[in-house]
């Protein structure tokens, strides 16, 4: 059972900077792609960034020069770190980890989710 495992969201000043993360095991199969997507009250789920397991990344135009996204694997567990800088009140959602899987078929799984709140 694949299990994806978040952390590192809070309340931060505009201008500010949080590190989330998150963990996923479980797969017997290889992670091609994991991302963070985040939604906000009453607006669709939308992409962040995305990084293949070859190191490729991809992200969305707002966050572009403010976030990074990085991996890293061991034996048991990949995880995905979303670094986030300069920080702005628009960046307000529950931030979701995401991972796709395939073995026969592509399947894609979803962390709980962690609330970032930014003040002004």
């Amino acid at each position: 059972q694949v299990q994806l495992v978040e952390s590192g969201g809070g309340l931060v000043q505009a201008g500010g900077s949080l590190r989330l993360s998150c963990a996923a095991s479980g797969s017997r199969f290889r992670i091609n792609t994991m991302g963070w997507y985040r939604q906000a009250p009453g607006k669709q789920r939308e992409l962040v960034a995305t990084i293949t397991s070859g190191g490729s990344t991809n992200y969305a135009d707002s966050v572009k020069g403010r976030f990074t996204i990085s991996i890293a694997r061991d034996n048991t567990k990949n995880t995905v770190y979303l670094q986030m800088n300069s920080l702005k009140p628009e960046d307000t959602a529950v931030y979701y980890c995401n991972c796709d899987i395939k073995s026969s078929v592509l399947v894609r799984y979803w962390g709980q989710g962690t609330q970032v709140t930014v003040s002004s």
